[in-house]
């Protein structure tokens, strides 16, 4: 029974080290993203038409960042810039060019950022793919937070937020 665990472990190990991803970002991953915003909220569903642009700029370390809500009449375009801060501990920043920056951290093909606006926190995750993204947002706000303590010695208090918005698109490269 150890012998057969051990060969298990060690064929998923491998299996593991094989299938990583050798994709570098943002470089791999330049290009036109299309498809659906679904919007799970409070208030119920939505769904609207997303694009997301990561573009080469003629400055190293700098991409167009664009992302674009809806369409026709209601097409709002939001032109920021990824710079690279420190590439190899995949430091970078969201520039929104109106005075906004964004840390993000980026690790393989994806980027994590947490930030708040207006007594409300955000979490965002964006996953790179062969041929297509994930785009994630989670909102939660801080007025609604739960503070609880450890029943042990340490009465550590831990506090947590109830999210109430998830938004989350699958778009494709094209």
């Amino acid at each position: 029974m150890m012998s057969f665990r051990f060969v298990f472990l060690f064929l998923w190990f491998g299996t593991l080290i094989f299938a990583q991803d050798t994709s570098q970002f943002p470089n791999d991953y330049i290009g036109v993203y299309l498809g659906t915003l679904q919007i799970d909220s409070e208030r119920g569903q939505q769904n609207i038409p997303m694009e997301f642009h990561l573009t080469a700029t003629d400055t190293v370390g700098r991409y167009n960042y664009i992302l674009v809500y809806g369409e026709g009449d209601k097409r709002q375009e939001r032109k920021y810039t990824l710079i690279e801060k420190d590439l190899e501990k995949g430091i970078y920043v969201v520039d929104e060019n109106n005075g906004i920056i964004l840390d993000d951290k980026v690790i393989d093909n994806r980027m994590y950022a947490l930030f708040e606006v207006g007594g409300n926190l955000l979490t965002t995750f964006i996953t790179f793919e062969k041929n297509h993204m994930v785009f994630e947002i989670v909102f939660a706000p801080k007025d609604r937070k739960n503070v609880t303590f450890a029943e042990d010695e340490t009465k550590t208090e831990v506090i947590s937020y109830p999210i109430t918005t998830v938004q989350r698109a699958v778009l494709q490269k094209q």
